[in-house]
């Protein structure tokens, strides 16, 4: 629609006598402020997310207008819908309507009054996305001042969790002159740069999720998702070791929700490898002490490294111990020091499987001796979650081991063409 202008800012000032910015004000728009409130360089438009601050406090004339709620849709691996309710639960109490997206088994929708800021704390979904419906019939439409307003506005509610420079499009036909069109309308409100493979920040465009529209009729119209920052959830800037073999760190958050949060415990990360498991539980919260246990040197290292990174190695730092989590007289010796005598209240496992680590035959016997093991070292009332692709395998060796743990409903998960389950254990 040539010739279409922005739309109109949602607070008024010189933008809204005259339906388009002043010169100045756009030139604002590409310079938002640094971090310590000077003035960003060229080029730097959109890396802080924070909308600018004018001086003596005026509010600025473009700034968008926060909403007062926002639609979230959280994505998650399939099989981990209750537990990332659970974490919505905890951490966003004011979250409510959480529902089921219409046709999805990989997410969920809920609306967040205030700011977003609580939703980059969550740590079992795969990305949250800012959810904007548009009645309309076609994304030509989009361009309206009405409608380009609302997905700016959603646009700045994720730059304020987390800036971004660049955006792209995550659409069927995004590369067409409707697009080509919109990207500039975007550009122009936000400063931030259309970069088509590579943007920072992803607008998604798909088609609604059955909603009523006008008169009762059902009219899909269209979504338009803005993600919560530049990176998904699961990307973990702690992660400086990428270990082969290494659990999925949503699903190793989702390991520690189902063992439980408690800040007396102590956890112990069994067969620990790089440390997933036991950086995602002390990351979800305070814990009396944490222990990694693995025979293999280059693994200690790799968890080293990554407890650095999380933050998670200053006092009282994490123990990382070589020993055999499959004899239970070697794994209660090392423990005995780290744990002052006491037992494990948790305990995380991920034992090795397929030909990267380990090897199915010897499969049976590392699961049924981690049980043991596991059972010489916990607690009264201690939990043992393990995860674990052999299924079967883990269905016997429960089952043998029924006068030592009491097990829970296995969680299936769906990760990369692999259907893991995780089994929580209950200490007899």
């Amino acid at each position: 629609m040539p010739g279409r202008r922005p739309p109109r800012p949602a607070d008024g000032g010189s933008a809204g006598r005259t339906g388009r910015p002043a010169r100045g004000e756009r030139t604002a728009r590409a310079q938002q402020p640094t971090r310590d409130g000077r003035p960003a360089r060229p080029g730097q438009a959109g890396r802080t997310g924070a909308p600018r601050q004018e001086a003596r406090g005026r509010r600025p004339a473009d700034r968008p207008r926060r909403p007062a709620a926002s639609t979230v849709e959280l994505t998650f691996l399939p099989g981990l819908r209750d537990v990332v309710a659970a974490e919505v639960a905890a951490l966003l109490p004011a979250a409510h309507g959480l529902r089921d997206v219409p046709g999805r088994t990989d997410a969920v929708e809920l609306h967040l009054p205030g700011p977003l800021a609580p939703v980059a704390t969550l740590r079992t979904p795969v990305a949250a996305w800012v959810v904007v419906h548009l009645d309309v019939p076609r994304p030509k439409s989009f361009a309206s001042p009405e409608h380009l307003q609302r997905i700016v506005d959603a646009a700045y509610a994720s730059l304020r969790v987390a800036g971004s420079s660049s955006f792209r499009f995550e659409a069927a036909g995004s590369d067409s002159a409707a697009f080509a069109r919109l990207a500039d309308l975007i550009h122009e409100a936000t400063g931030l740069r259309h970069a088509p493979d590579d943007g920072d920040l992803v607008v998604r465009v798909r088609r609604g999720t059955g909603r009523t529209g006008r008169a009762g009729t059902t009219d899909p119209g269209w979504d338009v998702l803005v993600r919560v920052g530049p990176r998904p959830l699961s990307a973990r800037t702690w992660r400086v070791v990428d270990y082969p073999g290494a659990a999925n760190a949503t699903i190793a958050a989702a390991m520690s929700r189902l063992g439980g949060i408690v800040p007396t415990d102590r956890v112990v990360n069994l067969m620990c490898g790089s440390g997933t498991l036991l950086v995602e539980r002390l990351l979800a919260g305070p814990a009396a002490a944490g222990v990694g246990v693995d025979t293999s040197p280059d693994a200690l290292d790799a968890a080293r490294q990554n407890l650095d990174a999380a933050g998670l190695r200053r006092a009282p730092a994490p123990a990382l111990l070589a020993a055999d989590a499959t004899d239970p007289a070697a794994l209660a010796a090392a423990l005995a020091g780290p744990l002052d005598g006491h037992g494990a209240d948790l305990l995380l496992a991920d034992p090795p499987w397929g030909t990267r680590h380990g090897s199915h035959a010897a499969s049976p016997a590392l699961h049924a001796g981690l049980l043991r093991a596991a059972h010489a070292v916990a607690a009264p009332g201690a939990r043992l979650v393990v995860l674990t692709h052999e299924v079967r395998v883990m269905e016997r060796v429960v089952a043998d081991a029924a006068d030592l743990w009491a097990a829970r409903e296995p969680v299936r998960v769906f990760a990369k063409g692999h259907h893991p389950r995780i089994w929580v254990l209950d200490r007899r």
